[in-house]
Formats: C-alpha cells, sequence, structure tokens
C-alpha cells in the first residue's frame, strides 16, 4: 500500500481537520443530551414508554435523512438508559466538591474550568459524564440549580475542563430549538460568579456511545453507503474478475485439506472481492478457524493479473489516494474521539477452555522479497472477551504463508486490559519494547519516552503490523489517525453481538472489503433501553442484512456435541442444515452416557417454586438449586473426571440464581468448588464450552410467563454449550408456554430423555432408581437378546415335549414364529 506523505505539519493538519469533524457531528449531540433534566430522566424511567416519535427500524432505507431519521432517537434512548443505570451503580461514588476557575462560551456550548482534588480526577476520563450542582442531591430536597457535563480534557495540575450546555433543553430534534429552563438559567448564573463552588457528582461513560453517534451521522460519507442503506447484494457487486484473489496453489491444497467445503466456501465468497462478505457461523461450526484460513488467504493472495512471478500491474490495483482526498476522508468518516469504553472493560475468563496458553513463543515473521502485496488487516470484535480469543488462536496456530509455512504474522493488540496471555503482543507493550531499545542519547535533549516518541512509536507499529486486532470501540480512538496506511479488509468478529451503529465505527477506515462474522441466533447486542429494544435498535447489521435477503455463507458442519445434542437446535434454529463431523459421537460418548438421565441430552421435570428477591428484578428457585446440587455431588462422586477437572458447567439466564447457585456450592463443596465447577449465566458463556452443562430454567410459574428466557437465543446458547452432555433443569408445565421451549420438551420426550423429578430429590439419584434409566451396551443387549432367546426356545421344547405344541399351530419353523431376530454390529 502506497505511504501517504510524513512530518509533523501533516499530522498537526490531519488533527485540525478531525476536531472540525468531531465538534461539527457531536455539537448536535452535546446540546441534545447535556440539557437533559437529570432528575426527569430518573422518574419517567420506570414508566413503560410510549415510544411517541420513534420508528421501528426497517430493513432497508431509501435515503440517508431516513437512516438517520430512525437511528438518532433510539440511539439517544439508549443514552438516557445508560444515564438512568449509571445512578444505580453510583454505590460507592461520593460528591465532591470543585471550584470553578473559568466559564467561556464557545459554539453555544460553555467550557467551565474546575478546581478539584487529584483523587477526583484520578477517576475521570474524557468523555465521562458528569453531574454539577450548586446543592448536594438529597433525599426530600430539590436541587435549585444542576446540569450535565462532559469531562472535555484535563488542565493544570488541579483543574480540568467540562462541557456544558445551558440555553435550554432541546426537546424537539427537527428545530433543535431549545426550550427555557429556570435550573439551567440559574446554573449559568453561578458558574458566571467569581469563585464559585459547585458539587459533582460522575454518572457513566458516553465514549463508546458518541463514537456510535458519530459514526452513524458519517454513513453518508463512507464507501458503503448505498449498500448499507438498500442491504441489497445488488448493491454489492464484485471488483472485476482480472481483480479477484488468487490463492497460491501450496496454501489453496493446505486451506482444502484443513478446512470442510462450506468453510471453504465462505472463503471463496471472500476471495471473490464482493465489498461485503456475510460469514455465518452456527455453535461448533469452525468460525475461529474460518477466519485464520480466511487470513492465510489475504495476506498471502494476489489479484489474477498479478503474474506469479511478482510482476505485473500489482500497484494499480491498491487503492490510491491523494492527500486532498485522504484529508476529505478523514474529515468526513473519521471523527476519532478518546476516553474509555464501558464495553471494552469486558475481560476474557482465565484460560479454562483452552485458549489461552501460559506464554507467546513469537517466531518473527520473514517477509520474502518476491512478495510484492501486502495487505493490511484490521480483526474487530464487541468485547475484550472475543478479541483475545482470536488473537490467542492466531498466536497458536500462526498463519500459513503462500509456501503453506506456518509463522506469526506481525500483530497489534489494541484497547484496555489484555489477557496476559496476548500481552506480548498489545500495543502498550511493544511500545515498551520499542522505547527500552532506544538510544537515549538520540532523543530530544537526551531523553526518550515522551508523548510525541509515544506516537510515533504506536504509528509505526499500527503501520508495520500485518494485522491489528481492536474492539469495535477502540477502533474509533485517536491512535488510528496517525497511520500512513489504510486497512484493505476488515474482519468484525461477532459481527451479530454489535449493535448496526458500533460496526460503523470500524467501517472509517478506507477499506474496500468487510467481513462480517457471527450468528444472528445466538446473543444479540447489549441494549440497556427497552425501548430502544422495542424498536429494533439491538437488531445487528449482519441481522438486518440477513433479513433482507443478502447472501449468507453459513458453516455447516460441527465439531463440538455430540449428535443427541445437536438434533433439536438443527431443527429449531438452522432448518436442520447442521451436520455432524463423522468422528463426533464417538469422541463425546461418556461413562455416564450409560444412564440416559446424564445424556447425552435429558430433560429433568421439576416443577419447583420461582421467587423474586426484592430490589433485584431477578428471579431464582431454591428447587432447582438443591436438586442441581444432588446431580452435581452424584456425578463427581461417580466420575472423577468430573471431580477433578473443570470440564462441567451450571448455567442460568438469571444472575441471582447463578449468585445463589455459588453460595449453595462454596457451602456444600468448599471454598474451591469453582476450580472444578463452572457457575455463570448464560451471556457469561457465548462462545464457550464444556464437556457437561447443567441448564437451571428457574421459572416456574401458571400465569406470568417465562420473561426474558423466552428468548430464543439465548435458548439457543445456554442448550450447546456442551461437548458430551446438556442436562435442563426446568419447569416443563411453565416452559411450554413458550414455542420454542414447547418444541424442546416434547423432542425429550419423543427421543426418551424426558424424566418427571419429585420430592423427595435424593431418591432420584439412588443407585435403585438409577437403576431404571440403566442403558445397556451392545454386548449387554445381544446377550439379553440371546437369554430371551433361549428362554423362549425352552418354553416350546417344554410344550413339545409335553405334547402341547398344537400341530397346526406351527406350520412354519418354531425358531421364526415370534422371536424377531438381532442384527450384527
Amino acid at each position: 500500500m502506497g505511504r501517504g506523505a510524513k512530518g509533523t505539519g501533516l499530522e498537526v493538519e490531519r488533527a485540525a481537520l478531525t476536531s472540525c469533524s468531531s465538534s461539527s457531528k457531536l455539537s448536535r449531540f452535546h446540546r441534545i443530551v447535556l440539557g437533559w433534566d437529570y432528575l426527569r430522566l430518573l422518574r419517567e424511567s420506570g414508566k413503560r414508554h410510549g415510544g411517541d416519535g420513534l420508528k421501528r427500524l426497517k430493513n432497508t432505507f431509501d435515503s440517508v435523512e431516513e437512516y438517520i431519521g430512525n437511528f438518532e432517537p433510539l440511539l439517544l434512548e439508549e443514552v438516557k438508559a445508560q444515564i438512568v443505570q449509571g445512578k444505580d451503580e453510583e454505590e460507592g461514588r461520593d460528591w465532591q466538591r470543585g471550584a470553578v476557575a473559568s466559564c467561556e462560551e464557545a459554539d453555544a456550548l460553555h467550557k467551565v474550568s474546575l478546581a478539584v482534588l487529584d483523587v477526583f480526577q484520578e477517576g475521570v476520563y474524557e468523555n465521562d459524564l458528569l453531574l454539577l450542582s450548586v446543592e448536594k442531591f438529597q433525599e426530600g430536597i430539590a436541587p435549585s440549580a444542576y446540569a450535565f457535563a462532559l469531562a472535555d480534557h484535563r488542565g493544570a495540575k488541579e483543574t480540568f475542563t467540562v462541557l456544558t450546555y445551558l440555553s435550554g433543553e432541546v426537546k424537539i430534534l427537527d428545530n433543535m430549538e431549545p426550550e427555557f429552563s429556570p435550573r439551567l438559567l440559574k446554573m449559568l448564573q453561578v458558574l458566571k460568579t467569581n469563585e464559585a463552588f459547585l458539587w459533582i457528582l460522575k454518572i457513566c461513560s458516553l465514549s463508546t456511545i458518541m463514537r456510535e453517534y458519530t459514526a452513524m451521522h458519517s454513513i453518508a460519507h463512507l464507501p458503503f453507503k448505498d449498500l448499507i442503506l438498500s442491504a441489497s447484494d445488488n448493491s454489492c457487486r464484485s471488483i472485476s474478475e482480472g481483480q479477484a484473489w488468487n490463492v497460491p496453489k501450496p496454501l489453496m491444497d493446505h486451506l482444502q485439506d484443513c478446512l470442510n467445503s462450506s468453510q471453504l466456501d465462505a472463503i471463496k465468497a471472500g476471495l471473490s472481492r464482493k465489498p461485503f462478505v456475510l460469514i455465518q457461523g452456527p455453535p461448533g461450526t469452525g468460525k475461529t478457524q474460518t477466519i485464520i484460513g480466511l487470513l492465510s488467504a489475504i495476506l498471502h493472495s494476489s489479484p489474477t493479473t498479478v503474474r506469479s512471478n511478482g510482476g505485473g500491474p500489482c500497484a494499480k490495483q491498491r487503492l490510491v489516494m491523494s492527500i486532498e482526498e485522504r484529508h476529505n476522508h478523514w474529515r468526513k468518516a473519521s471523527p476519532w474521539l478518546t476516553g474509555l469504553s464501558q464495553r471494552d472493560l469486558i475481560q476474557p475468563i482465565d484460560g479454562d477452555d483452552g485458549f489461552f496458553p501460559a506464554g507467546n513463543d513469537l517466531k518473527p515473521e520473514i517477509v520474502k522479497s518476491n512478495r510484492k502485496y501486502r495487505m493490511h488487516v484490521l480483526v474487530c470484535a464487541p468485547s475484550n472477551s472475543a478479541l483475545d480469543e482470536i488473537v490467542l488462536r492466531v498466536l497458536h496456530r500462526g498463519i500459513h504463508d503462500e509456501n503453506d509455512h506456518v509463522y506469526n504474522p506481525k500483530i497489534v493488540r489494541i484497547g484496555l486490559k489484555p489477557h496476559h496471555s496476548v500481552q506480548a503482543v498489545s500495543m502498550d507493550y511493544l511500545v515498551e519494547q520499542k522505547l527500552a531499545s532506544m538510544d537515549l542519547s538520540a532523543s530530544v535533549g537526551g531523553k526518550s519516552g515522551g508523548y510525541a516518541d509515544r506516537d510515533k512509536i504506536r504509528a509505526s507499529i499500527l503501520d508495520e503490523s500485518a494485522i491489528v486486532f481492536s474492539t469495535l470501540s477502540f477502533s474509533g480512538s485517536a491512535l488510528f489517525s496517525r497511520m500512513n496506511r489504510i486497512f484493505d479488509v476488515v474482519i468484525i468478529d461477532e459481527a451479530a453481538q454489535a449493535v448496526e451503529p458500533s460496526t460503523l465505527i470500524s467501517l472509517a477506515h478506507g477499506s474496500k472489503q468487510v467481513f462480517l462474522v457471527g450468528d444472528p441466533v445466538q446473543l444479540p447486542a447489549t441494549v440497556i433501553s427497552q425501548t430502544a429494544e422495542r424498536f429494533g435498535y439491538g437488531t445487528s447489521l449482519f441481522k438486518r442484512f440477513q433479513e433482507a435477503g443478502f447472501p449468507v455463507q453459513m458453516l455447516k458442519t460441527q465439531y463440538r456435541m455430540h449428535p443427541e445434542i445437536s438434533i433439536f437446535p438443527s431443527k429449531e434454529f438452522y432448518a436442520g442444515s447442521l451436520e455432524d463431523d463423522e468422528f463426533l459421537k464417538k469422541s463425546t460418548e461418556r461413562l455416564w452416557h450409560v444412564y440416559r438421565c446424564f445424556g447425552p441430552f435429558s430433560f429433568l421435570d421439576i416443577d419447583g417454586v420461582e421467587s423474586q428477591p426484592s430490589g433485584t428484578g431477578s428471579w431464582v428457585n431454591e428447587d432447582e438449586i438443591e436438586f442441581i446440587v444432588l446431580m452435581y455431588h452424584k456425578l463427581a462422586s461417580q466420575y472423577s473426571t468430573l471431580k477433578s477437572s473443570s470440564q462441567l458447567a451450571i448455567i442460568s439466564p438469571y444472575q441471582y440464581q447463578v449468585k445463589l447457585l455459588r453460595e449453595q456450592f462454596c457451602a456444600t463443596f468448599g471454598e474451591k468448588y469453582d476450580q472444578v465447577v463452572d457457575i455463570n449465566t448464560v451471556d457469561g458463556f457465548q462462545g464457550r464450552e464444556k464437556d457437561v452443562a447443567i441448564f437451571s430454567c428457574v421459572r416456574s410459574n401458571s400465569e406470568r410467563g417465562i420473561g426474558f428466557l423466552s428468548d430464543f437465543r439465548r435458548m439457543n446458547v445456554g442448550i450447546t454449550r456442551a461437548k458430551s452432555s446438556v442436562l435442563v433443569v426446568g419447569s416443563a408445565s411453565t416452559l411450554m408456554q413458550d414455542y420454542h421451549w414447547k418444541n424442546l420438551v416434547q423432542s425429550a420426550k419423543e427421543r426418551g430423555c424426558y424424566f418427571k423429578i419429585t420430592k423427595p430429590y435424593a431418591s432420584f439419584f439412588s443407585d435403585a432408581n438409577l437403576e431404571r434409566f440403566r442403558v445397556q451396551s451392545k454386548t449387554e443387549k445381544k446377550i439379553q437378546e440371546m437369554e430371551n432367546f433361549v428362554a423362549k426356545t425352552e418354553i416350546i421344547q417344554d410344550r413339545m415335549d409335553e405334547g402341547q405344541e398344537g400341530q397346526e399351530g406351527f406350520g412354519e419353523d418354531p425358531m421364526d414364529a415370534d422371536f424377531g431376530g438381532f442384527e450384527e454390529d
């Protein structure tokens, strides 16, 4: 990829363009949000919003104006919900006292410099939403002057700057005219008073949602604008045949040997160079394996017009942008913001699924001189957990080059708090390594490690890396604006778990091809606002495209679940299209399968009692907890592999049920129970697998329904985490109020996997009772059939000896009368 001009002058100019773009698009956001009445938001949060003025999102849009007009109000509803949730998380946060050092008006906003204690500044980051008030909020006392403010940047040692909007409240988005507000007017008067004091409370971070807001407003300037609006394959034309990718034969041979037909089809769809490629990966179908194969193909293929010796018009096939075009692109489509993302704070779970090796023994990449074409790839995911999993897979398995040699490419992982096993490729670590190798005397003033040095090193690492890994939110950080290269390809893993504006953040880097990889029938994006959710804000770009008829490459062969587990999800969620790997049944057979109630699939019907602890909003079922503890004790005491490993999971959709399960297991089995049993929510198990999974449904009632347990996507995730056994514990009569759960219960009954449980629960696990559910082995079946055959033969012989055989009744061989036969294996 050709490099743009370098130098501090270009960086300053680019920063100015970025700042201009950011202020023009975010000024509207600031005026809307910062004018809101905090106390009114809290009062209205408990009421069901009728959705006045909101429109349900469609699959296709006719114009940019329609697109933004539909998305913006729903995004603002999500902002309100985040603010209210921030109030619920205020415990442990204290009001801080601050002094107004200065107050200046700029672009209809007021910039206020506040003098505060250092301890308060340490916990406040750029784009954090703060509440300013003349009086500290107290129960029963109405404050007279208060307003929202947004942390802008730090000033001197004990001051920092905030932005606030005091002209009034904007209630009608079409005209943006502020309505008079006495509290804001009084706040303005206070701020203009010399040496005024205010109370300050941190509410939440708006960094991620501000990036999403800006990305949404940038859609008009994205190269994929028409495609995103129409969601039509007709807008997604392949680049000319001469520019399709050609995979070198050794590499293609490797891909054909290691991937199945549906995985290869997905990669070939990408090689056709369609701008958008959607890959659906049901549970256990090798989604990450496909991504790694795709990376190998992308990094080491070339346009078909390039001759095998490396000659030909390679340079002509690459995206070339003039300085003016690049400036215009960055100004319109890359309004970078800085700050912390709440989604980026999600951390991966350490090490129980085999994807977190103890260290990284990296082999340096060797780029051969005859490799003329080098792609620059951005790989994104909605959270740190999903991102680190794919980084670890790349580190662990490596990438195959054009000669089918395995190596570790130059990669960098960007974002907060990387897992210890990817530390060696994290941006901060790589920067420190380069600084340590620098000659101190070569730096200005004999010093190194300043902000300027670090920024240059970060930019060089981005430029040199073949693959850059980032969360979706962090792909909108200022760091990316310093690159001298664009990204040729963007791959978004777990794309169905991201709201559409979040996905748009990663598309403003000049790329010409995007891969959306995910599964819309697994967990959706997290949307806090129930109102926004009802109107479709939680629908991912992947799902919207799919519902509009956009072609999807589906991975069909699953390698995780015992075939008895995969039967139901394949039929219920994937139209029966999932296929089991031919060796899967044998590899997932376990000793405990000798009892039908222990799997591979079973539904254990318990009419327990559900309850809702006060103030939790969650549900619990202590009867199910009692039964699950007994079941685990029986399994662990009889099968040592389940007692000495962490291959058993207990999953529930309800957080409070998870809390009580953990407490009960701790009390029963000791504090180290979590080393052998993994207890978590359905959301906490997305993308993970265990040998055995016990699913606690919790809900048990006749008329209240099953709440968000009715989300079939959570159901799908919950029952597909297990490799050998999934044991569903719940009230059949309650669950059968729902369509999908009714089908599951009926499937269990039809397959002889349904068990009715009554108290006392301990009696169910007695040896005598379990013997009723014992499954005979093939040898036992043959022996039993032979014994039955011999017994019947003896009875006939006795009758014949007694002269009671009734000659007329035996016109055929008595050995064939009514015994049937038994087939050989």
